[in-house]
């Protein structure tokens, strides 16, 4: 059973950075999909990032050139390092991992929360203007 647990999450000034962390248990982050998708108040969840098997990255429009998703396979960790944070990407942030064991994935499937069967509990970012 994977276990996922995200961390780095709190309170930061508009410009600010910050690094999320998603711990996994139980199976590599290195043979599937991770991703990391957010939740804003009163909005749906949406695609952040992604970095396949094969070490594609993928990124949402608004996050692109500020966020970065990386994988440390020795700590069976994923990172997303926030650059230039905005009001906007005030959310709780959630990471999670699909059972595709492919090495690469098309973006419609990086992108589609349906595609992730593990999901962690999610880490709260708020970004004061």
């Amino acid at each position: 059973q994977v276990q996922l647990v995200e961390s780095g999450g709190g309170l930061v000034q508009a410009g600010g950075s910050l690094r999320l962390s998603c711990a996994a248990s139980g199976r590599t982050v290195s043979d599937a999909v991770m991703g990391w998708f957010r939740q804003a108040p009163g909005k749906e969840r949406e695609f952040v990032a992604a970095i396949t098997r094969g070490g594609e990255l993928y990124y949402a429009d608004s996050v692109k050139d500020r966020f970065t998703i990386s994988r440390d396979n020795a700590k069976n960790t994923v990172s997303l390092q926030m650059n230039s944070l905005k009001p906007d990407d005030t959310a709780v942030y959630y990471c999670a991992k699909s059972p595709r064991t492919a090495f690469f994935a098309p973006r419609h499937y990086v992108t589609n929360q349906n595609s992730y069967g593990t999901w962690g509990q999610g880490t709260q970012v708020t970004v004061s203007s």
